[in-house]
């Protein structure tokens, strides 16, 4: 891999950029695995709440189908220069049971109130276990910043 002339960030400076980009950013691609359908992969919205991201999706979507059998997921941000990757365990909310509070987060960034809508959908609650970040190969060393759900060097 060629060196991108990017300066090699602290573990602290990327755990921060990391957390900044989880809140500005709008698009996550969210991987789930079946042991009968295989793997699945889809990008949704998503909102960062400082302990968990949440996303809404159908309530009949191959994603919650998944999700009830194998919980454990991928999610990763959609730039490949700048990569954020966080594994992490899911849970599924129906609509009507989700938490107020996230409900009311993810209607302010997105204005999409999935509670009026029509339809059965599902929140999902990713609680990270790990996370990685990088900037191209000279980040390549240190590039986990958190593990078994703790923040390395914050």
């Amino acid at each position: 891999m060629k060196s991108t002339g990017t300066p090699r960030r602290s573990t602290a400076e990327r755990v921060s950029d990391f957390l900044e980009r989880l809140v500005a950013e709008r698009d996550v691609w969210l991987s789930t695995s079946h042991p009968d359908h295989g793997p699945h992969q889809v990008p949704l919205w998503f909102l960062w709440d400082g302990q968990a991201v949440w996303m809404c999706t159908s309530a009949t979507s191959p994603t919650v189908r998944n999700i009830r059998v194998e919980p454990r997921v991928h999610l990763s941000l959609p730039d490949t220069f700048d990569v954020v990757l966080i594994r992490g365990e899911a849970e599924c909310f129906p609509d009507h049971e989700v938490p107020g509070a996230a409900a009311d987060a993810y209607v302010e960034k997105f204005g999409w109130d999935t509670r009026t809508e029509e339809g059965d959908f599902v929140y999902v609650r990713v609680t990270p276990n790990s996370a990685r970040a990088w900037r191209g190969e000279p980040e390549l060393r240190g590039r986990v910043i958190m593990r078994e759900g703790i923040w390395l060097s914050y």
